[in-house]
């Protein structure tokens, strides 16, 4: 099992910071300006899709100069590019959570 320290290195501590930064956003809006926290989730999802879309680009970049590789490093390649997208997941869900429970009754 992973630490949250090395999920944070393994999915690219530039993007994992973004999303990081984001998420506290969320956590500020829904303090400040309710109205932004399901915005703020969705591009905290983007975020993610667009850091997943560079992270596999730069991946197949790679194995292009390389040439073939074995099963276990294309694993671990989709394992690393994953990861910053489903922290993005997860904040989109937590910020689809908080609206739910601002959202006012009737």
């Amino acid at each position: 099992m992973n630490t949250i320290s090395e999920l944070f290195v393994q999915g690219d501590a530039g993007w994992m910071s973004i999303l990081t930064i984001e998420l506290a956003a969320i956590f500020f809006a829904a303090w400040k300006a309710p109205a932004w926290v399901k915005e703020l989730g969705a591009i905290a999802f983007l975020t993610a899709v667009f850091s997943t879309c560079y992270g596999l680009w730069q991946m197949f970049s790679e194995v292009l100069k390389i040439g073939e590789l074995s099963i276990t490093l294309w694993c671990s390649g989709f394992k690393c590019v994953l990861v910053p997208f489903m922290y993005g997941l997860l904040i989109f869900i937590i910020s689809l959570v908080i609206r739910i429970v601002q959202k006012p009754r009737i």
